[in-house]
């Protein structure tokens, strides 16, 4: 039976590989949300910012996979397209009769830590920011009409355009190589994983809703992370090992450095084995595979930064 989805932020980073994931599949006929929706049959016109657009887009529809998210920016439009728009969206979505709603969010509306081995619901809901304050609201619509929330920490891989840059741009400014006396641990998974994850849980048979956390198992140490970058890139950081306090010491008075740094030097380890068991989906390669597939793209991407 074609299960008929619709899928919303498709042009995004994790949107575009679980729309390219969902159209691989034989027994999924998929359509796409978008605001300037070119002509065609796979496209339906939406905008989360204008809640009336969004009348009827759910009709004929039985799985919602919604991954459009607004990062960043300022906290009005972050408020209309990730709580309202969503609001909006689910109530289309249960006035439609969509049987399964999967929301991609993500694991920072836990706030900034630390979590070591962190399952779901162990720890609350904190958010620090207006993106994850309103990333939060938009999880409790979902979770309020039964559908299933997946919380990512750390996604890269082929078109990242903040975890790895970011790491990259961090270094530069501390002009360090690494950090020392860091063994943070990071949850993280590669984009093409994500996305192989959500469609998994968007035509998985099994009943029901509520929150997974989707890594990959391995939590990825910061030493081992930083050495994976030098090694493929070339690129961190300048300069010589520093420690911690040294980082921040460096970092003060720069506000995104200090964000940066309080990630990676605080461990974000969450877990959640029973994702990969309950929809029967494989989490992938380890970071230091995944990451070596990457490379040529960040080292395309960085270049053509640097040039810009």
């Amino acid at each position: 039976m074609t299960v008929k989805i619709l899928i919303t932020g498709a042009s995004g980073f994790v949107g575009s590989r679980v729309a390219a994931t969902a159209q691989r599949q034989p027994d999924a006929h998929v359509r796409l949300l978008s605001r300037h929706a070119p002509h065609g049959p796979e496209y339906v016109h939406g905008d989360l910012c204008a809640p009336p657009s969004l009348r009827g887009v759910c009709a004929d529809t039985d799985v919602l996979v919604h991954c459009a998210a607004r990062i960043g920016g300022d906290a009005e439009t972050a408020e209309a397209v990730n709580d309202h728009g969503t609001r909006a969206l689910v109530e289309e979505a249960v006035r439609a009769g969509v049987r399964r709603i999967v929301y991609v969010s993500t694991a920072a509306v836990h706030g900034r830590g630390p979590f070591r081995g962190v399952g779901p619901g162990e720890v609350p809901i904190a958010p620090a920011s207006p993106t994850s304050r309103t990333r939060a609201a938009a999880e409790r619509y979902v979770l309020d009409a039964g559908g299933l929330v997946l919380r990512p920490h750390l996604v890269y891989g082929e078109g990242d355009r903040w975890v790895i840059p970011g790491l990259v741009w961090l270094m530069k400014e501390l002009s360090a190589t690494t950090l020392t006396g860091c063994e943070a641990l990071q949850s993280m998974i590669d984009v093409d994983s994500l996305g192989r994850a959500v469609v998994a849980a968007a035509l998985s048979p099994a009943p029901g809703g509520g929150v997974h956390h989707v890594h990959h198992p391995e939590p990825v140490a910061v030493p081992d992370l930083l050495a994976s970058v030098g090694r493929e890139l070339e690129e961190p950081g300048g300069g010589a090992p520093v420690d911690v306090a040294t980082a921040l010491a460096r970092a003060a008075g720069a506000p995104l450095a200090l964000h940066h740094l309080g990630i990676l030097t605080v461990d974000h380890w969450f877990v959640d084995d029973a994702f990969w068991k309950d929809f029967d989906c494989s989490p992938g390669e380890g970071f230091a595979a995944a990451f070596r597939r990457a490379a040529p793209w960040y080292r395309a991407f960085l270049q053509g930064r640097r040039v810009s």
